[in-house]
């Protein structure tokens, strides 16, 4: 139960840290109504974590993230890119062999949002699709027909899609996250490789019911730090579950590799679980050899 300190690490969900990070967040506001979430939060989930790493004067941010990944041995990344971010282009096109492509679907913009994951996927070969059902404006459900032309995009070009889950740390609706949303699109779609992102609480005993039942869906550990992945998840990869969770990070977001790998190693996995948690898992899932 011995968390192996020789392992090269796969983290599927990290960020090139920048000074203007709170930026990324505007997005979200025309669903915040809260004084809070919309006057005194940098970070509007701040209020759950505690010590988020903030920046100023990086420098080299690709440098300094790869500093980062170095001391936790951190192999390879998976990072968001898109058409107009240069530093993710930069990054993609001199470290390969370190960063891994990932976008971001916004399905309220229909087929627009389905050519811009396909022009992504020829240009950074992107290896998944991220969504954030709660984040949408407005809202998307995980089982609305604004997500089908995304779903079946996937499965054309045999990618996974991420997917946040359960109650948004934002102070806004969860409907459209329920666990239970999942069920239709693994019917309906199971070719589809879906990952669940941050947690599914309160409903990871139903997660964990619905991995059991479809094949191609599994669960990944972001943006939690590890003294808090669900008892249910632990459980899960220790019995049945070694092939279906997968690691996940929430650097530079909401916490320091630091705070992720001191609490690691007192998780309470079996021996078989750690590799394929760390790595084997994410290798399979994006279909890296």
């Amino acid at each position: 139960m011995t968390m192996p300190t020789d392992l090269p690490i796969i983290d599927l969900m990290l960020g090139l840290p920048s000074e203007e990070a709170k930026r990324s967040y505007d997005f979200m506001r025309p669903l915040f109504r809260d004084k809070q979430s919309l006057e005194s939060f940098d970070f509007p989930v701040e209020y759950m974590f505690k010590d988020v790493p903030t920046f100023s004067n990086l420098g080299d941010r690709i440098k300094y993230t790869l500093e980062q990944m170095d001391a936790y041995n951190i192999e390879r990344a998976l990072i968001g890119v898109s058409l107009t971010d240069e530093v993710a282009r930069t990054a993609m096109q001199q470290h390969p062999d370190r960063f891994i492509a990932s976008c971001s679907t916004e399905p309220n913009n229909g087929m627009e949002d389905v050519r811009n994951i396909v022009r992504l996927h020829e240009e950074f070969d992107i290896k998944a699709v991220g969504a954030f059902p709660a984040g949408c404006v407005p809202q998307v459900p995980i089982n609305d027909k604004r997500f089908y032309p995304v779903y079946a995009k996937c499965v054309e070009l045999d990618i996974p899609i991420f997917c946040c889950v359960g109650v948004p740390g934002p102070r806004i609706p969860m409907a459209c996250q329920h666990v239970e949303l999942i069920d239709e699109v693994m019917w309906f779609f199971p070719e589809l490789k879906f990952v669940m992102r941050h947690g599914a609480e309160p409903w990871d005993d139903l997660a964990v019911k619905l991995m059991l039942k479809w094949p191609n869906l599994y669960y990944s550990t972001s943006a939690f730090a590890p003294k808090y992945y669900p008892e249910s998840i632990v459980n899960y990869a220790n019995t049945r579950g070694a092939d279906k969770i997968l690691y996940a990070g929430y650097f530079p977001m909401g916490l320091s590799l630091e705070r992720i790998f001191e609490d690691m190693p007192s998780v309470p996995f079996r021996d078989h679980v750690w590799p394929k948690f760390l790595r084997e898992n994410a290798l399979k899932v994006l279909g890296i050899e």
